[in-house]
């Protein structure tokens, strides 16, 4: 069994920063891909960054340029730096693993509120 806890969440105003962190139990998900997705009222979750094991990142279009996903398999931990964070980018965010960036997770974490406003 896999656990994941994220951590990082809170108020921004609009163009700040905040990094949300993601701690995987097992030295096992080092040999997966990880993935950030959100979900904002109203809208269905969507992947927003993604990571394989080896380090190579996909980004969705509208975060490309502002947020970076990371992962420091030593630490069994992924992270997501957002910058130039807008209103549209209020969501909670889902720290997950999975088997390749186009499979479905097969772990989430309980999520991490991220608000900005001013």
């Amino acid at each position: 069994q896999v656990q994941l806890v994220e951590s990082g969440g809170g108020l921004v105003q609009p163009g700040g920063s905040l990094r949300l962190s993601c701690a995987a139990s097992g030295s096992i998900v080092s040999r997966y891909a990880m993935g950030w997705s959100r979900m904002a009222p109203g809208k269905q979750r969507e992947l927003v960054a993604a990571i394989t094991a080896s380090g190579s990142t996909n980004y969705q279009i509208s975060v490309k340029g502002r947020f970076t996903i990371s992962r420091d398999n030593a630490k069994n931990t992924v992270y997501l730096q957002m910058n130039s964070l807008k209103p549209e980018d209020t969501a909670v965010y889902y720290c997950n693993l999975r088997r390749s960036i186009q499979a479905t997770p097969a772990y989430w974490g309980q999520g991490t509120q991220v608000t900005v406003s001013s």
